[in-house]
């Protein structure tokens, strides 16, 4: 993203629905200027087809930068699929590897990053909705489960770290998720609203810690989670409090903040109801993933565009992208090599 942005985006990323924009989504696009687009499965055919969708997203919007987005986590959380891309393996791999050598564990999370950044890159895409750095706590739902890095704080952060360099290594954005915590949710956020009773205290030294660690990633994503502690009414996602005093004040998050996908059941009202609630709590954006055409003309009818504060997050998250990516000359098959032996060392199959 170049130092000034005109016309300045609107604050809203949006999915669609087929591996082609339709030509009602061009209308769309061109006119209201989403920021970025969000990928998913079905958008997914081949590198190809892929690499096609995303130059005709940014011919459309005018920004032969703007970011497009996909959660490729590896596991069950994976967009892009075999026989085209790899299937990376589930976070809590790395978890099981940390219990017995914490360094071999980071290096494999970095390797697996890294390979997960060159087939994203090839095609365009630029930012990642990775790692999850959420405590899963015992008896909360299986929404996290495998996609978390562990029980404990620190090695959830130094995992999570890991993940996010190698990314940033192959010149991809990572997203922190989903701050400020969804690991002791005892129900999935995609058809309810969790609720949480945790003391603050309790949440200060275990929730927030990977987030506060890693306060310096340039995007992290919301979640859609009660706590009652702090805000008894209302989800992180659309809470003032939460947004101003634990993820500003308290983790320290100075970066670009994106809502969860307002489409979750967690959240009520109409989808445009929702995104001025998640932008007056204080995210930078609002993620609408639905690809429907008539949800998505009522979002962009009254978004308004990006604040002059979220785009500066933005230019300095895209600086941050461009120069830290790395130039050592490792190739896909040396990464991939190196992950499958650590991988082995441990009894552990599929990289």
């Amino acid at each position: 993203m170049s130092n000034s942005v005109e016309p300045v985006p609107g604050a809203v990323i949006f999915g669609c629905i087929d591996t082609a924009l339709t030509q009602a989504e061009v209308d769309l696009f061109s006119s209201c200027n989403p920021f970025g687009l969000i990928l998913f499965e079905h958008n997914c055919i081949d590198p190809n087809q892929l690499t096609d969708l995303i130059l005709q997203f940014r011919e459309t919007v005018g920004r032969d930068d703007a970011p497009v987005l996909i959660d490729q986590e590896g596991g069950r959380v994976t967009r892009m699929k075999q026989p085209h891309w790899r299937q990376p393996p589930p976070a809590n791999i790395f978890a099981r590897i940390s219990k017995n050598n914490i360094e071999a564990a980071s290096r494999a999370a970095y390797l697996n990053a890294r390979l997960i950044g060159k087939e994203l890159t090839q095609v365009g895409i630029t930012v990642d909705c990775l790692p999850v750095i959420d405590l899963p706590i015992r008896g909360a739902h299986e929404v996290i489960g495998d996609r978390a890095l562990g029980e404990d704080p620190t090695t959830v952060a130094e995992l999570g770290r890991a993940l996010s360099e190698g990314l940033m290594a192959e010149g991809v954005l990572p997203v922190i998720k989903h701050i400020p915590g969804h690991g002791r949710a005892k129900s999935d956020s995609h058809k309810e609203l969790p609720v949480v009773s945790a003391p603050l205290k309790e949440l200060e030294v275990t929730d927030f810690l990977p987030f506060e660690y890693l306060n310096k990633m340039p995007w992290a994503m919301t979640a859609h989670v009660v706590y009652k502690a702090i805000d008894p009414k209302k989800a992180a996602t659309i809470s003032p409090v939460i947004i101003k005093e634990i993820i500003r004040n308290k983790i320290k998050f100075k970066g670009l903040l994106l809502s969860d996908d307002i489409g979750m059941e967690a959240l009520s009202g109409t989808k445009g109801e929702r995104a001025l609630m998640i932008l007056d709590a204080g995210c930078d954006l609002t993620l609408e993933c639905s690809g429907k055409i008539e949800d998505m003309t009522e979002v962009a009818s009254i978004i308004p565009v990006m604040t002059e504060e979220a785009i500066g997050r933005a230019i300095k998250a895209e600086e941050l992208r461009q120069n830290k990516r790395t130039e050592d000359g490792l190739a896909y098959e040396e990464l991939l090599e190196e992950l499958k032996n650590i991988l082995s060392e441990h009894q552990i199959e599929g990289a």
